[in-house]
């Protein structure tokens, strides 16, 4: 948060004033990188960032896919000026497709909002770091990633993630666990009780300061080169090589889709009914 002083008025013009004395807040800029790069193999068939969501449609009367519906949650905010979607590097999945299952109103000249894409790499990682990279002309304050697969974004949890990021560097969403979780070693025996109080599953968006997060991805796969180390989200990349991380309550209906039984029949009133039947 910036502070940027008012310029006196007529009858004060004469008088020092201190320069914070009177302020006005400038919010800083804030990017979302949204993931889609990944193959989608535990699904099949056509990638799962590009199947419609249900009985949900888009401003166009389409039916609104999955990424469609991520990329527009983090559209809809107004602390949010850039966005980019990371994509498979095969030119039949990417790009061009991607555009394809957006609703028509993020692509068209002077939206409101940037919308960038770009090839991903071999892991997450390095697709959310090519993303970062490519950010860093655009020169954001903040960032948010989040994974393309989690439709059911809300916009309150959304501003609790930039919110935390401000406050704190880095914030992620955190949701408890229902079942008592185990530390298990290499030979398939319990290693360790966990406290269930103080364990819990990282959901997505997770939300950083952009130079260091950038700095720490840079870091990250200086170490993945030399050791073949390997990150399974940003929040461990921060950990690692910015500091700590603070939690803010994640949300229940912020799931992702990795599995066919995970794709819903949405309702026309958008809110979740059955699910599909699994695939074997």
């Amino acid at each position: 948060m910036v502070l940027v002083p008012d310029p006196p008025g007529p009858a004060l013009r004469s008088i020092p004033l201190p320069p914070l004395l009177k302020v006005r807040l400038v919010a800083p800029s804030v990017a979302a990188v949204i993931t889609a790069a990944g193959s989608g193999s535990r699904i099949g068939g056509l990638k799962k960032e590009y199947r419609p969501l249900g009985r949900d449609f888009d401003d166009q009367g389409r039916p609104l896919t999955i990424l469609g519906a991520s990329v527009s949650a983090f559209a809809a905010s107004s602390r949010i000026d850039t966005l980019v979607v990371t994509v498979p590097a095969d030119p039949e999945r990417g790009e061009w497709a991607a555009r394809k299952a957006l609703p028509r109103s993020l692509l068209a000249p002077g939206a409101a909002k940037r919308l960038l894409f770009v090839p991903g790499g071999p892991t997450r990682r390095a697709s959310v770091h090519h993303a970062l990279s490519l950010l860093e002309a655009y020169n954001p304050g903040y960032v948010l990633i989040h994974d393309g697969a989690r439709p059911w974004i809300d916009a309150g949890l959304i501003e609790r993630i930039i919110d935390g990021a401000i406050a704190h560097g880095a914030v992620i969403p955190l949701l408890p666990l229902t079942e008592t979780p185990k530390e298990v070693d290499g030979d398939g025996f319990i290693k360790r009780h966990l406290r269930r109080a103080f364990v819990g599953g990282a959901q997505t968006p997770q939300g950083f300061a952009f130079p260091r997060i950038l700095r720490a991805h840079e870091q990250a796969a200086e170490r993945e080169l030399r050791e073949g180390r390997d990150y399974t989200d940003d929040a461990e990349v921060w950990g690692e090589f910015a500091g700590p991380v603070a939690v803010v309550p994640g949300s229940p209906a912020n799931r992702k889709i990795s599995f066919p039984g995970d794709l819903p029949v949405f309702q026309v009133s958008g809110e979740p009914g059955k699910t599909a039947d699994r695939e074997e």
